[in-house]
């Protein structure tokens, strides 16, 4: 049973992380600008948040879903703020950021002081995964109406059948399953980003921040609206 129930949430969580929206967008357009490992680890952000969300719905917390589910206005506010910042920030960045690429020239290998120059430089690398991991772990977050996704998803398959077992096998398939889709999706990504044009990945940037703020602008307002 447990072997069952993971097939089927990673049925699941494929299938909830195709759905195309404001968060795919903006890993789309994260990988655009910055590269397949920093758009993977943004997705990786929202499959972990969806895991969790998983969670709580497939252990039958109760109180913690009414809970979230409470504030879900106010967060959904937050949540299109956030978008509208990143939508803007991703325009800023886009309009003004003219100048032409410049190849690098790689350091010699047999010079300690150039490589010792190169360590912070990876520290950043690998902090700014962390951060866009993060940042999509909140964003997807506050979107608590998930949970009844989940809930409803899970009760159609049976979760419950499998007791503590199942359910933690369902939510495992639910994260293997939405890594699964971004893995896909951000290299594809990335293997067209390197055949784009400059113009082309600045209108790309535009384009996509422009929708991500969209959206954002309606979450506002279905908050405020209730």
């Amino acid at each position: 049973m447990p072997h069952e129930l993971y097939l089927r949430g990673l049925a699941i969580g494929f299938a909830v992380a195709f759905a195309l929206g404001p968060i795919g967008l903006l890993v789309i357009r994260r990988t655009i600008e910055r590269g397949w490992s920093y758009g993977l680890a943004s997705g990786v952000g929202v499959a972990t948040a969806d895991a969790t969300y998983g969670a709580v719905a497939a252990f039958g917390l109760t109180a913690v879903t009414e809970i979230l589910v409470g504030v879900d206005r106010p967060l959904g506010i937050v949540g299109g703020a956030i978008l509208v910042v990143l939508s803007a920030r991703g325009l800023r960045d886009a309009i003004r950021d003219q100048r032409p690429a410049r190849t690098a020239v790689p350091p010699d290998p047999l010079d300690t002081e150039a490589v010792d120059e190169l360590a912070p430089a990876r520290g950043r690398r690998i902090d700014h995964r962390v951060a866009a991991w993060a940042t999509m772990v909140a964003l997807t977050l506050t979107n608590p109406t998930t949970i009844l996704s989940f809930a409803a998803l899970f009760a159609s398959i049976g979760a419950a059948s499998g007791g503590t077992a199942g359910a933690a096998a369902v939510v495992a398939g639910v994260f293997t399953g939405s890594i699964a889709w971004w893995i896909i999706l951000t290299a594809a990504v990335a293997g067209l980003r390197a055949r784009l044009t400059t113009g082309v990945v600045r209108g790309l940037n535009v384009a996509s921040a422009l929708i991500i703020g969209a959206f954002g602008m309606v979450a506002i307002g279905l908050g405020i609206a209730g």
